[in-house]
């Protein structure tokens, strides 16, 4: 008796940590992950230092040496996008040169991997004519990658956790866009956490 007792204990917790880990890894914005309700994730977000504008119902704050506002989007109540937008419009030269820079910190960040390895890089040719391109062709100049699993979750897991977990990175997309407006240039990044995401359950 005292042994199925011990089997089923280490079956549920084998099972129950399974789960946790599972739960857990998902994209991540400054460490903290886009998960939880909203109070939950405004509470996080002034830990990390920024200031909740009421009027405007976001954040305001520094995010990778640039002035931004933070956005929190839910779908039932559970964080599945976090976007961050900046706050100052800037020229198309300054916004290509920015969206190179930004590639390149992601092409050499080992937290991430780029979405379609089929795809070339994402570069912007100092010659293109973005505003062109934007106007006449409805060029999208978008970026996509995926967070690789956490390092010290991933080391725990079996191997067969460990496929489930490589296979599920797409679930962890962080991309980011150039948008414009009025001859103005900024960029608007996107955590997102597609466990949380709407797949037509409300229809």
């Amino acid at each position: 008796m005292m042994d199925m007792k011990k089997i089923l204990f280490t079956f549920v917790f084998v099972l129950f940590s399974s789960l946790m880990l599972a739960q857990k890894d998902v994209t991540k914005f400054l460490g903290i992950p886009v998960d939880g309700t909203k109070a939950e994730m405004k509470k996080k977000l002034q830990e990390k230092g920024f200031v909740f504008d009421s009027s405007n119902n976001c954040f305001e704050g520094e995010f990778n040496g640039s002035d931004v506002y933070v956005y929190i989007i839910t779908n039932n109540n559970k964080v599945w996008r976090i976007m961050v937008g900046d706050s100052k419009p800037i020229s198309e030269t300054d916004i290509k040169i920015r969206f190179n820079n930004l590639c390149r910190q992601f092409a050499k960040n080992q937290k991430y991997v780029q979405a379609n390895l089929n795809e070339k890089e994402y570069f912007i040719p100092k010659d293109e004519d973005i505003s062109y391109e934007m106007l006449v062709h409805n060029k999208r100049y978008e970026a996509v990658y995926c967070q690789l699993p956490d390092v010290e979750k991933y080391s725990l897991m079996s191997s067969e956790e460990k496929e489930k977990a490589v296979s599920a990175i797409d679930m962890k997309r962080v991309w980011f866009v150039i948008n414009q407006h009025l001859g103005q240039y900024f960029i608007t990044m996107y955590y997102d956490n597609e466990y949380n995401h709407s797949d037509g359950e409300d229809l």
